[in-house]
């Protein structure tokens, strides 16, 4: 039973947390337990241990009379995940950048074609956010810092939706492609110091970008 059990609150965690990083489902929105289990064909229970696991990522606010709710999105929410996130996958980049072999390298730069390609092709949503995730989880693989890069997939769970937001609507994917070269040179020349650096820039932009969008978004409320 465990094993069943696990993957169909993964699945119907999937599908809630799918619908509320496309916009199905916007911030604020209740999160009625009858009708989503209704609506994916589960009992109440995966659906309630799935909404659990999004209020753990971030996505999801429960309160008391209230029930579950999409969480609202917030500048300085953004602010704190993306400092964080910087300062954690610098750290994963450093211990990592010595220990990449030329073929880590060449995979990050096969992963980076089909992300350029992708992009390309005006896959705004999937593809590009897997794709960009991969990138930069390579990059971090020889780091050796399993509590690190467990930290750094939570907040980067927790800023997907962000980062979405981002790739849609604030032509973040305009110029993520020079930014990710210049960072994979930067990898290929280990010269940790300046890659470190130019990771921290590159989320910060991502950050300043985000936060613009938001303001843009509430004033047109």
């Amino acid at each position: 039973m465990g094993i069943e059990h696990k993957t169909r609150t993964q699945l119907v965690a999937e599908a809630i947390r799918e619908k509320i990083l496309s916009g199905e489902i916007k911030a604020g929105d209740p999160l009625r337990q009858a009708a989503l289990a209704d609506e994916l064909n589960v009992s109440r229970i995966p659906v309630r241990e799935a909404l659990l696991q999004l209020e753990a990522e971030g996505l999801v606010n429960f309160e008391a009379h209230k029930g579950a709710t999409a969480t609202m999105l917030s500048a300085d929410q953004i602010d704190e995940i993306f400092d964080l996130r910087a300062l954690l996958e610098a750290e994963l980049l450093r211990h990592s950048i010595a220990n990449l072999t030329p073929r880590d390298l060449l995979e990050a730069e096969a992963i980076l074609y089909d992300l350029e390609e992708a992009t390309e092709a005006g896959d705004t949503q999937l593809a590009t956010g897997k794709l960009n995730a991969e990138f930069h989880v390579k990059l971090y693989s020889r780091a050796n810092r399993p509590q690190t890069a467990e930290l750094v997939a939570m907040y980067s769970k927790n800023s997907e939706r962000y980062v979405r937001m981002h790739i849609l609507l604030a032509g973040g994917i305009k110029t993520a492609p020079e930014e990710h070269r210049t960072l994979l040179e930067l990898c290929k020349t280990k010269d940790a110091e300046k890659a470190c650096q130019y990771l921290k820039l590159h989320i910060s932009a991502a950050k300043d970008d985000i936060k613009q969008l938001l303001l843009k978004t509430e004033q047109t409320k």
